[in-house]
């Protein structure tokens, strides 16, 4: 059955920071219509795939993204007109082909995968197939342990918190929505300790509360207060951090035959550290607080640093290489090799096709990478991710907090999916952790 492109139209629409991003809508000859819309990140990797903005000073500060959208309806249209929308891999290649660079600069990142998803979108669509099921067949199943961002800093919050997100992860849930409750209650009485201690409870760009507090250790003893106020142990819900260290690091220089030391520096507690002292306090804060995830614990180039932390805690602790990774086959692959790290956060804009990012997938499934599947902090209301968490049977997903419709709306989806298959979800809870060697039996009650 071939599901043959009719018509694709982009256009530009705001994302959950009020800024500008692409959505593409496809039709297909039989009358099926679908939209993909692309998100954008704060805290970006210098590997990414390229998105495309104008840099026009006098529309939306320069990041309106009007090119991409005209990248979209005039050259990427034209030559997908006809083709089978369901031909993933030749959509992709296709598209891939077009741009002809790298790092999908010319056509950008955000029109190319605007495209892809959109495709997949109306295929699952004309065929009258969930998505998450079009995506991973009849095995799709597994509903993911969520990552949750409940105190939000660095480039994400307007606060003097360091590291970038403190998560919780509800391990001890036996479904997903059990989770979800969790994670809410937490979320609520967190934020009326905040409101006891006079101090914000605005939000940050992911949802979470962003309070200034005087140190890392503050902001993960205000979460396990809110966890055990809350009625929950700490060994059913569980803290993860993103450090985002590539926001926190200062290369070395090289001048005259003298190089200086590539730092770690973290103003809001006023120290400096080299890339082994960052190591000794990520070690510490595990040690004291049992946490079970670190995201980019150091930076995409401090590789020999990756290597050392992989060593120190890798058996203890899920090491994320989101910066390091982003999202690459063949940055995974490296890192894979050059044991770097034990998990990887999966962005499909950080690549910019749909087969792409499965390629990644699978490349870090094989090699027993647990998979986190993530929005952005510039997010839209678009739950694409949502089914692509379910149909890879990624185990794990990262879509902020217990706030804002742009991360409400790819919960709600999960939700759904979880009734649709009923008795045949899984969760599995702790064991989508699979860098941890002690898999406990752990409930919520």
């Amino acid at each position: 059955m071939i599901l043959e492109i009719e018509n694709i139209t982009a256009r530009q629409i705001l994302d959950s920071r009020g800024n500008p991003t692409v959505e593409t809508e496809v039709v297909l000859t039989d009358g099926t219509k679908a939209a993909a819309s692309v998100p954008s990140g704060a805290s970006t990797g210098t590997f990414e795939a390229v998105e495309l903005r104008d840099k026009n000073k006098n529309e939306f500060s320069g990041k309106s993204v009007y090119k991409a959208v005209d990248n979209v309806n005039n050259i990427i249209a034209p030559n997908l007109i006809g083709a089978d929308a369901s031909n993933q891999r030749e959509i992709d290649n296709t598209l891939l082909e077009m741009d002809g660079s790298f790092n999908k600069s010319i056509l950008g990142a955000n029109s190319i995968l605007s495209v892809s998803l959109a495709c997949a979108r109306a295929s699952a669509k004309a065929l009258d197939i969930p998505l998450y099921k079009y995506l991973g067949g009849i095995n799709a199943c597994v509903l993911p342990t969520p990552m949750m961002n409940i105190l939000n800093g660095g480039a994400h919050a307007n606060n003097n918190l360091d590291f970038q997100e403190f998560m919780i992860a509800p391990v001890g849930a036996a479904c997903f929505a059990d989770a979800l409750r969790a994670g809410s209650e937490i979320f609520h009485t967190l934020k009326n300790i905040l409101n006891e201690k006079k101090l914000s409870t605005t939000v940050g760009d992911e949802g979470g509360f962003a309070p200034n507090l005087s140190s890392t250790e503050e902001a993960i003893e205000l979460i396990i207060k809110a966890i055990e106020t809350s009625g929950y142990s700490l060994k059913s819900i569980r803290i993860c951090l993103d450090v985002a260290a590539s926001e926190l690091y200062e290369k070395g220089e090289c001048q005259g035959g003298f190089c200086s030391l590539s730092k770690y520096r973290l103003k809001g507690i006023g120290k400096t550290f080299s890339s082994e002292e960052m190591i000794d306090y990520l070690e510490k804060l595990v040690q004291t607080y049992s946490i079970i995830s670190i995201e980019d614990g150091l930076a995409e180039d401090d590789e020999l640093g990756w290597r050392n932390l992989q060593e120190r805690l890798g058996d203890t602790c899920q090491l994320v290489g989101d910066d390091l990774f982003v999202t690459n086959v063949e940055r995974l692959q490296g890192g894979i090799q050059k044991k770097l790290a034990n998990s990887i956060l999966i962005k499909p804009n950080q690549i910019g096709t749909l087969s792409e990012t499965l390629d990644t997938i699978l490349m870090a499934q094989q090699n027993n990478f647990s998979t986190i599947i993530s929005h952005r902090s510039g997010e839209t209301e678009d739950t694409f991710i949502a089914d692509l968490a379910v149909g890879v049977n990624a185990g794990l997903i990262k879509t902020g907090s217990l706030s804002r419709t742009d991360r409400i709306c790819k919960y709600n989806r999960l939700l759904k999916i979880e009734e649709e298959l009923g008795e045949n979800a899984k969760y599995m809870g702790i064991r989508a952790f699979k860098a941890l060697k002690n898999d406990e039996d752990i409930s919520l009650c």
